[in-house]
């Protein structure tokens, strides 16, 4: 196989080599950690063309089919939009978190405690050049801002939080203390809900029993339920607010990836409760969407071409495309493998492709840092990036990748 010969340079590509400076998970250092841990609930009012609020939560590691037949999920269901052709875009579950919010796995293929460089960008440069405020809420996180691998139950020694289901803290580029202060844990969200203080964008990751990883969907879809269900009503949280329930993989790896996913909320029309929508999203349609929406920026990577959620995109007049490939009756792409890339595990890569700069949807134009930082011609030369639904994996990687 042959891999570009990229040439490395400080500013534009970043070596997998970072310190690793991560928190401390002994218990006495995270229990003088939490005395001094700052938390931040900013709040704001930018409108949306279709909802004011984005919340994402996600479940793991179920097929599609055994998550329709959980009965909590499908009461859920019946509530909103079932997607029923939205995928995950690799195995196993850090690529996916890091590829909701960065438009890329980069090559990502494994659960390590990886850090994608600061000069990376995220959604959340998005969110915040149009003042847009955001969080994330992550069930048994022992502080705000914590960066450690995990964290355990004290009593029982079960999983509770992983960083790997925590898509913000492995971009080092949201690792300053503004925006740690706004990683938090899920108690918090009760605490903003209460004052009023929820932000426009959450992620929102319950613990390793909850989310369905270490348990059962019989437990994700009972979690799920009892977590929402009291908000549905409660204009505090579901006023203008679109909430999309997704899977981050689906666990048969010889199937497609293609994960059980609902769309709830106010911003949801009445004529559209318990709807199927057919069309072809993944992971890269939550950012595509958000977009869409607030007529943010973009990152310049796969989150340009990638379909927006229908009923948002006939508002926005975004174009959808189809690709039967993926949603045909004989599909050939599965999602099931990631292709060669920085943080790849067999280190054959060992740079990041520059964003394509050039890029626009529908008006829609890279954010300015980015075309500033890799808008470079010889680096533009290298980029794989294009708008279009048709994204690579392991099996059919980017041309010369």
């Amino acid at each position: 196989m042959h891999y570009p010969s990229l040439v490395i340079t400080a500013l534009a590509f970043s070596s997998r080599a970072v310190a690793l400076n991560f928190t401390s998970t002994s218990p006495a250092d995270v229990a003088a950690a939490q005395a001094g841990a700052l938390t931040l609930s900013p709040t704001s009012h930018v409108k949306g063309k279709v909802f004011d609020r984005f919340v994402v939560i996600w479940l793991e590691n179920t097929d599609y089919d055994k998550a329709a037949g959980d009965p909590n999920l499908a009461w859920l269901a019946k509530k909103g939009i079932t997607l029923s052709n939205y995928f995950g875009v690799t195995h196993p579950s850090e690529p996916n978190y890091v590829a909701a919010i960065g438009g890329d796995n980069f090559g990502m293929d494994n659960d390590n405690f990886n850090q994608i460089p600061g000069n990376v960008s995220s959604l959340i440069d998005l969110l915040e050049d149009k003042g847009v405020s955001w969080g994330q809420y992550q069930e048994d996180m022992p502080y705000s801002g914590f960066e450690g691998m995990a964290w355990v139950n004290q009593k029982t020694k079960a999983n509770d939080y992983v960083r790997k289901h925590n898509p913000a803290v492995i971009y080092n580029s949201n690792t300053t203390p503004e925006r740690l202060a706004k990683n938090k844990n899920l108690t918090q969200f009760y605490s903003d809900l209460e004052a009023k203080k929820l932000p426009q964008w959450m992620f929102i990751t319950p613990n390793m029993t909850s989310d369905g990883h270490d348990t059962s969907v019989t437990t994700a879809g009972t979690w799920t339920r009892n977590f929402l269900e009291p908000l549905l009503d409660d204009k505090r949280f579901m006023k203008d607010t679109l909430v999309l329930v997704t899977f981050d993989e689906s666990h048969t790896y010889t199937l497609q990836n293609r994960v059980f996913s609902i769309l709830l909320g106010d911003a949801v029309p009445k004529k559209l409760i318990n709807t199927v929508d057919s069309g072809f999203y993944n992971h890269y349609s939550e950012i595509s969407t958000v977009e869409a929406n607030w007529d943010l920026h973009t990152l310049g990577r796969w989150d340009v071409g990638a379909n927006i959620f229908d009923f948002v995109a006939q508002k926005t007049g975004d174009k959808n495309a189809v690709w039967d490939a993926a949603t045909g009756t004989n599909p050939t792409h599965f999602f099931n493998s990631s292709f060669a890339g920085l943080f790849s595990s067999k280190d054959v890569v060992t740079t990041l492709p520059p964003p394509n700069a050039k890029l626009v949807r529908n008006g829609r134009k890279v954010l300015g840092s980015i075309a500033r930082t890799w808008g470079d011609a010889s680096l533009q030369n290298q980029t794989y990036y294009q708008n279009t639904v048709q994204i690579p994996d392991g099996m059919y990687p980017p041309k010369g990748w």
